[in-house]
C-alpha cells in the first residue's frame, strides 16, 4: 500500500518537499455534476437567470478557484498554472450540467486538486446563481478523470 506523503514519521501533517523533483508538464482533468429541475436548466440555457449568465460566471469562478487552490487546501503548493479550461455541458434526462475542468502547469507537482477545485466551485457558482428558483439542486460526483506528468506517471479513471 502506498505511503501517505503528507504525514511525517510521527503522523503529523506536513507539506511535501518538492525541492528535488523535476519540472515536467502536468495535466489533470476532473468532472462533476449539478442536478436540477428541468425548469432551472431551461432558465440557464435561455440566459434568463436573474443574476446573469450562469455559465459565464461559473466558468470564471472555476478558473479563479483553480488559481486559488493552494489558499484553500492546506497542503497544496502554490503553482504557476499555465492553462485552465472549464466545460459546462447541459444534459436533459435527468436535468443536469456536467462540469469538466482541465488544468495545465509546468512544475514540480501536479494539478489534480486544482482541477477538482475548479469543478466544485463552478458547480457551487451555478447553485448560487440559481438558488432563488431551485434550492433542491445537488452537486456531486466530483472525481479525477485523468492526470499525467511527474514521477507517478499517468492515471486514467475507468468510467
Amino acid at each position: 500500500m502506498a505511503k501517505l506523503s503528507h504525514l511525517d514519521s510521527d503522523g503529523n501533517a506536513r507539506m511535501v518537499d518538492v525541492t528535488e523533483k523535476g519540472i515536467t508538464e502536468r495535466i489533470a482533468s476532473a468532472r462533476g455534476t449539478i442536478f436540477m429541475q428541468a425548469e432551472t436548466l431551461a432558465l440557464i440555457m435561455e440566459k434568463k437567470v436573474e443574476k446573469g449568465d450562469a455559465f459565464s460566471v461559473a466558468r470564471v469562478a472555476g478558473i479563479m478557484a483553480a488559481k486559488k487552490t493552494s489558499e484553500l487546501i492546506p497542503m497544496c503548493h502554490p503553482l504557476a498554472i499555465t492553462a485552465v479550461e472549464i466545460s459546462l455541458n447541459p444534459q436533459h434526462k435527468p436535468a443536469r450540467v456536467e462540469i469538466e475542468a482541465i488544468v495545465r502547469v509546468t512544475g514540480k507537482t501536479g494539478v489534480e486538486m486544482e482541477a477538482m477545485t475548479a469543478v466544485a466551485v463552478a458547480g457551487l457558482t451555478i447553485y448560487d446563481m440559481c438558488k432563488a428558483v431551485d434550492r433542491g439542486m445537488t452537486l456531486g460526483e466530483i472525481r479525477l478523470l485523468k492526470k499525467s506528468g511527474g514521477k507517478s506517471g499517468t492515471f486514467i479513471r475507468k468510467e
